[in-house]
């Protein structure tokens, strides 16, 4: 078995190519991050072995710059373990005392990784081709949290412009408000209009649902609101309300490509009632391929979800908490696909009341919930069962 262990940077990376023996074969050696760098790594590695299937190549998974060297050695059928860096970091300082860190020695540190921990499983082309899911939903997940940050900003300037506003409509967070903003920035516009205006601006955008008589609600509220004339800010409302449309146009256009790569391959996950397409190209995005697991909970592990543990001689710990390492995302999506599963599914609402029985706040209940729909979905995406709910 010859290893090759790669140490991922943005312009070069390190490499350090050994057998199974520990036999050096090319002594640390550096590469640029382009065509010519990886067809010097590739011929290095032909020229060590007979055949390609007797290497194993190890590198960092260092943000995004592992991608194109990654792509390229799977093309060429080379087995390729994606390494955390985290894994990385915790066995190099197992090796010294000395606080030492260059590219070579992690390089090394990698090498001597691979050849200890069998566990390490190649990087599959299902989990490449995953990529580009998991690429458009982090960029949703960045475009949602940006409109948060709008949608909060907005609600300020409503409270300094017209904050009687809020009090009149179900939400400022609707279409009719946002026209209704947008031409008439702040309560001493809105008191100022027509009402022949303001009747049709709240007809044409609420498609009917509203009218005069709310229009003349809203100006008589406007007429004696206690909003500050203040046209810097009625600038910015309007600024702000243009970007949050803007970014609704942005989602909505990720979301029609996540789900046709979606649509190419359902989940069987989507058959558990509670988990929609969103919810379930996130899961799908971070975990990548379910076999690379093991067991259920090797990936409750990735996923941050597994208790954390302490024990030291008589002392263990009685106040575990969640680990929260990994994949935030996935995280996320599961804890959050959890709540509405045990909405929507009896068994898992069942299994959620009895913790809550138990004296189990609501979010230590839904994280036991967690695990439990963890190891379903599992089983769900490496038989290709169907899901039956079950009541108790």
């Amino acid at each position: 078995m010859i290893i090759v262990a790669v140490d991922v940077a943005k312009d070069k990376h390190d490499c350090f190519i050994t057998n199974a023996d520990g036999e050096v074969l090319f002594d640390s050696f550096v590469i640029r991050n382009d065509q010519d760098g990886f067809d010097e790594l590739f011929e290095k590695i032909k020229s060590s072995t007979d055949s390609l299937q007797n290497v194993k190549v190890g590198l960092e998974a260092t943000g995004h710059y592992h991608l194109n060297l990654l792509g390229y050695l799977l093309d060429k059928g080379l087995p390729t373990c994606l390494i955390n860096p985290l894994q990385t970091s915790l066995f190099r300082k197992s090796l010294s005392f000395r606080k030492t860190k260059t590219d070579t020695v992690d390089a090394k540190a990698i090498s001597r990784l691979l050849l200890s921990d069998r566990t390490l499983q190649p990087y599959s082309l299902t989990s490449y081709q995953n990529e580009e899911l998991k690429s458009l939903t982090r960029y949703r997940a960045d475009k949602v949290r940006e409109r948060a940050k709008l949608k909060s900003s907005l609600s300020r300037l409503v409270v300094i412009l017209f904050p009687e506003l809020e009090k009149l409509v179900p939400t400022l967070h609707m279409a009719t408000v946002y026209d209704l903003l947008h031409e008439f920035p702040g309560a001493s516009h809105i008191a100022s209009a027509h009402l022949t205006r303001l009747s049709h601006l709240f007809s044409d955008a609420s498609k009917g649902r509203y009218g005069k008589k709310e229009a003349i609600k809203i100006r008589d509220a406007a007429r004696c609101s206690i909003g500050t004339v203040f046209p810097s800010k009625s600038l910015e409302l309007q600024h702000t309300i243009a970007h949050i449309r803007f970014l609704d146009e942005e989602i909505d256009e990720i979301e029609t490509q996540i789900f046709y790569l979606l649509d190419k391959n359902p989940p069987k996950m989507l058959g558990i009632p509670g988990i929609g397409p969103r919810m379930a190209a996130v899961i799908v995005a971070e975990v990548g391929d379910f076999h690379r697991f093991a067991s259920p909970d090797k990936l409750l592990a990735y996923a941050g979800l597994s208790p954390t543990t302490y024990q030291s001689g008589q002392l263990i710990s009685s106040h575990a908490k969640m680990e929260k390492r990994g994949s935030r995302y996935l995280r996320y999506a599961l804890f959050n696909a959890t709540k509405y599963v045990c909405v929507w599914d009896p068994t898992f609402r069942a299994y959620l009341e009895k913790k809550r029985t138990e004296g189990k706040h609501y979010n230590v209940a839904v994280s036991h919930a967690a695990k439990k729909l963890v190891r379903l979905i599992y089983h769900l995406e490496t038989t290709g069962e169907t899901y039956v709910s079950r009541a108790y």
